[in-house]
């Protein structure tokens, strides 16, 4: 016989944690470590690439990112037309093969907490909510960022790596592994911050809160020195592109900058208790 009623399980609770991107998120204000890494690679091959397509694939496994950029058409045309033929596993691995100290060398030169973070961090800390990390560096990158980051103030209390999971952005695994280091369930109790379109998909297939910041990140593509002295126009221009792209990618909210973040945990905390799923 078919019972009359079903009992559904409901999370009612808190926030318990907030997992955090890295660059353009809490550190290096505009991505600018990668996006300078990328077009380096590229020009050493012979191929020079714009910061549009520097920047397209950023979150993903830096690898994978580097795949994807030579997928694009005016990457490609260019490739073939400077090296004469199309490019090969063995190119793709000799580039990421330099990627990775020259990234770690752009870091220690451009590396910025952004403003606001520590405050938001320590008022989240405050809230007991516990704060995770994921990124699509590898773990020899972020060994060197992490005594970089935690001198100016910044340690979350895990971190997962785009090596350390079967698939990076925007597959949900890093997302999972930082509830289970960070020992936090059920996954509507986590938020996810980001700047990237891959990044906020990860948290989406996670099942989390996602939250887009967009001023200090990957679409603005501006330093903090920069971001001064933008004209208004093209500020203006350069967040409408970004939010609308956070925006269209599913982002449950879009801010500014992890400056903004707490009004917005509150709105989750208040979504949360009357029922509401991400």
């Amino acid at each position: 016989m078919t019972p009359e009623y079903r009992m559904k399980r409901i999370y009612q609770g808190k926030v318990k944690a907030v997992i955090f991107d890295w660059a353009g998120t809490v550190v290096d204000t505009g991505v600018m470590a990668p996006a300078l890494t990328f077009r380096a690679i590229f020009a050493e091959e012979g191929v020079e690439v714009t910061d549009d397509e520097a920047r397209g694939p950023m979150g993903m496994h830096k690898r994978t990112h580097i795949e994807r950029m030579l997928e694009m058409p005016s990457v490609r045309a260019r490739w073939q037309a400077n090296l004469g033929r199309e490019p090969t596993v063995a190119d793709v691995d000799r580039m990421y093969a330099k990627f990775v100290p020259k990234n770690i060398e752009a870091l220690e030169q451009h590396v910025d907490v952004i403003q606001g973070v520590l405050e938001t961090v320590a008022a989240l800390r405050a809230r007991g909510i516990k704060i995770g990390s994921s990124t699509g560096f590898v773990r020899p990158i972020l060994d060197k960022l992490l005594p970089i980051a935690a001198r100016l103030g910044y340690a979350p209390d895990v971190t997962v790596t785009a090596d350390e999971v079967p698939d990076a952005r925007p597959q949900p695994h890093m997302v999972w592994l930082n509830a289970i280091r960070l020992n936090v369930s059920p996954i509507e109790a986590l938020v996810k911050v980001d700047d990237t379109v891959d990044g906020i998909r990860e948290g989406l297939a996670a099942g989390c809160w996602t939250v887009g910041v967009v001023r200090t990140g990957n679409y603005v593509g501006a330093s903090a020195a920069q971001l001064a002295e933008l004209p208004a126009d093209e500020l203006a221009r350069r967040l409408r592109r970004g939010y609308q792209l956070m925006t269209d990618c599913g982002s449950h909210y879009v801010i500014d900058s992890v400056a903004d973040l707490l009004p917005v945990i509150d709105d989750i905390e208040r979504r949360v208790h009357t029922g509401e799923k991400p």
